[in-house]
């Protein structure tokens, strides 16, 4: 009965990992800007707010007003300056500009050479995040190997559980193609 207790652990801790790596590419897909006003462009953002690095989504309210146009309302007006400047400093490949009230992130059309560029990158991140899921699947093989090498579980519940750990990590790189593919689509939209 241990025994079955400890392999649905390293299952559950298997798909625990690999949900984190799902989210991870989400998260970072996110702030890949592609040619369209995006909020979570400016997530990483951090702002020297009276000697504390503060993210600017808490210090301001973002919206999209136009496809291409995002604009930044800061609670602090003071701070208008230090926002402006930590932006810029981001290089983001936007242009700012500030009228002492608001800032507005416009962006730019995308070029055809950037597009590639930034479709390229998105797969090198695609990439690593599956070497990550590959890891994670490695470690439960080796989990349940040390369970057969203790005679916890038999040749045949190996087999099983080898199979079934492959079926599981193939599900998660599919919902990792799936958000590839959506990102690359959205990316290479004119």
């Amino acid at each position: 009965m241990q025994d079955e207790n400890q392999t649905q652990e390293i299952i559950e801790s298997l798909k625990d990992d690999l949900e984190k790596s799902v989210l991870y590419l989400k998260n970072e897909y996110q702030v890949i800007r592609a040619g369209r006003a995006n909020p979570h462009i400016l997530d990483k953002v951090l702002i020297d707010y009276y000697g504390v690095k503060t993210p600017l989504k808490q210090m301001a309210n973002m919206s999209v007003q136009e496809a291409r146009l995002l604009v930044v309302s800061v609670y602090d007006i003071s701070q208008i300056r230090a926002v402006t400047k930590a932006i810029t400093e981001a290089d983001l490949g936007v242009n700012i500009s500030d009228d002492g009230r608001v800032v507005r992130l416009a962006f730019p059309v995308l070029t055809e050479e950037r597009r590639r560029e930034i479709a390229k990158s998105i797969k090198v991140i695609l990439e690593n995040t599956k070497v990550a899921m590959r890891n994670s699947r490695r470690d439960s093989l080796d989990l349940f190997k040390q369970l057969k090498k203790d005679a916890l579980i038999s040749e045949d519940d190996m087999s099983f559980y080898e199979k079934e750990v492959q079926k599981i990590v193939d599900e998660y790189i599919a919902k990792l193609d799936a958000l590839y593919i959506l990102k690359e689509k959205e990316i290479m939209e004119v």
